[in-house]
């Protein structure tokens, strides 16, 4: 069997997890940070907005039993793409939205996906502002950070309710 990866961040890794998590052909999700200058960040760090990097997802999936093209689709669902500094109550550029591609294929997808969301004019005139940008190094979040959900649901359920779910309902119906 072999595994491809996809890496997504749209806001709070935590709330980036599950929705990917639930998935026939998902092997793992890990949070992590990505797109920065600093090797081995904190999250401290990270948080302090001074090593470039954002939080992210890194996806290992297999592509059998679930293409990169249908977790583009399941990321814009999780997302506000007219944001271009955060995601809901996460503010900043640490929460920025981007799709990193690692290939030319996936850069392709991601692109027309983009194009094909703009044009759907589902958010309107408002310009669909999510970055595709070629994949950095991921590192991983502290493990306390890692499947957040299953961990501490009442926390992760707070967190979804800044914002996130209504946006999803009002938007894409979930």
């Amino acid at each position: 069997m072999s595994f491809d990866t996809a890496i997504f961040a749209g806001g709070c890794f935590w709330c980036m997890v599950q929705p990917f998590d639930t998935y026939p052909g998902i092997e793992k999700v890990e949070s992590g940070y990505t797109g920065g200058h600093v090797a081995n960040p904190t999250y401290k760090q990270v948080k302090s907005g001074t090593t470039g990097h954002t939080e992210a997802v890194r996806i290992t999936f297999d592509p059998a039993k679930i293409s990169y093209k249908e977790l583009v689709e399941i990321y814009w669902h999780q997302t506000d793409p007219t944001d271009a500094m955060g995601q809901f109550q996460d503010r900043g550029d640490n929460y920025r939205p981007v799709i990193f591609v690692k290939d030319a294929e996936q850069r392709r997808i991601a692109e027309a996906s983009k194009r094909h969301l703009q044009e759907s004019q589902l958010f309107g005139d408002a310009k669909i502002v999510t970055q595709i940008e070629d994949a950095q190094p991921f590192y991983l979040a502290e493990d306390y950070h890692q499947d957040f959900y299953k961990k501490h649901p009442e926390r992760y359920a707070a967190q979804e309710a800044g914002g996130r779910e209504q946006f999803k309902q009002e938007h894409w119906g979930e």
